[in-house]
């Protein structure tokens, strides 16, 4: 099969790559390399540079490579950032949906996977949240995303490209052999911060707010393997497909870990002792998002295989142990 992966430089896109490739699809990236790594492309995918909100320059790789899907990890996904430059978020975000959809009608291409977010859903009355659970948004980043799936629905309603926004919890690890991995800048995710500490040996780790209406006052979030994250995209891409319709589903474990906790399941994987202190809150953060994936595991057959958080952060720890410096040489 012919599937375009657009943000397939990224971290999450670069491991959908390599797994549509392992598969036997043909496949083509597209990336402006804005956030990106070419050095995590699969070396058989076929590379394009060009920017998202470029519609006639996405429209010409459509038609020319004959895609017949497309799989969407293109979106600026910072929290913090999309609170201090919202408009980014927006011209990136919301408009580069446009113009992939616009780049998708003007070439018949029918089907596309979403890389959402959890941030749909702002802070939840309760827990743990399903697909009906109403969006409300906090934040920018949060807010486009929503946007992007209402976007996608209307030009389903209208010209009939059928998509799958995956509602994405706390995405975390790396591939099992070390080789790629998350790899920001700046970097803002938990896991990978600590290991950076590690790595240091120790230093001094920042958690962001201790007064939050959690069991320990830090951020409780759901963290789900990048490895399992990926079956659910190339299982949804396979139902999408074979029903025609669109949907959405959560992807996560439904269990909750504390910052703290993290950090303590980390000093236990890395065996090294890493101190922290506790900074002010960092806008827009939820206190506790938490799954209820159970849609996702019922209508796709989606089954993780790494849902201990032990075995992400150890494969978290062998990528940045293989690659102190990320991709940089």
């Amino acid at each position: 099969m012919k599937i375009l992966v657009v943000g397939g430089a990224g971290y999450i896109g670069s491991h959908a790559v390599r797994r549509l490739v392992a598969d036997g699809n043909d496949v083509v990236v597209l990336d402006s390399l804005f956030t990106g790594h070419k050095e995590a492309i699969d070396p058989k995918a076929k590379f394009y540079q060009v920017d998202l909100l470029d519609k006639d320059a996405v429209a010409d790789v459509l038609k020319k490579e004959k895609i017949e899907a497309v799989m969407h990890f293109a979106a600026y996904s910072l929290v913090g950032e999309s609170v201090k430059k919202p408009l980014k978020y927006y011209k990136n975000n919301v408009s580069g949906m446009i113009s992939l959809l616009e780049a998708m009608e003007e070439t018949g291409v029918k089907y596309l996977v979403f890389s959402s977010s959890a941030a749909t859903y702002g802070i939840p009355e309760k827990l743990p949240i399903t697909e009906e659970t109403p969006l409300n948004p906090i934040n920018p980043y949060g807010e486009t995303k929503m946007m992007m799936e209402k976007i996608m629905h209307w030009a389903d309603k209208a010209n009939g490209i059928k998509s799958i926004a995956l509602r994405y919890f706390n995405v975390a690890g790396a591939s099992l052999d070390g080789s790629i991995g998350e790899d920001h800048h700046p970097e803002t995710h938990l896991i990978p911060n600590i290991m950076k500490a590690a790595l240091a040996g120790g230093g001094d780790f920042t958690i962001f707010g201790d007064d939050y209406d959690t069991k320990d006052g830090t951020n409780v979030r759901d963290y789900v393997h990048v490895v399992d994250l990926i079956d659910a995209h190339v299982l949804a891409l396979k139902h999408l497909m074979e029903t025609n319709q669109s949907d959405v589903f959560n992807l996560g474990t439904a269990t909750g870990f504390s910052n703290l906790e993290i950090l303590k399941a980390a000093i236990k994987v890395t065996g090294v002792d890493i101190p922290y202190t506790i900074g002010p809150r960092r806008g827009g953060d939820p206190d506790s998002l938490v799954a209820d994936s159970s849609k996702a595991r019922k209508v796709l057959g989606w089954s993780p295989k790494y849902e201990n958080v032990d075995d992400i952060i150890a494969s978290a720890w062998n990528w940045h142990q293989k690659h102190p410096n990320g991709f940089s040489k």
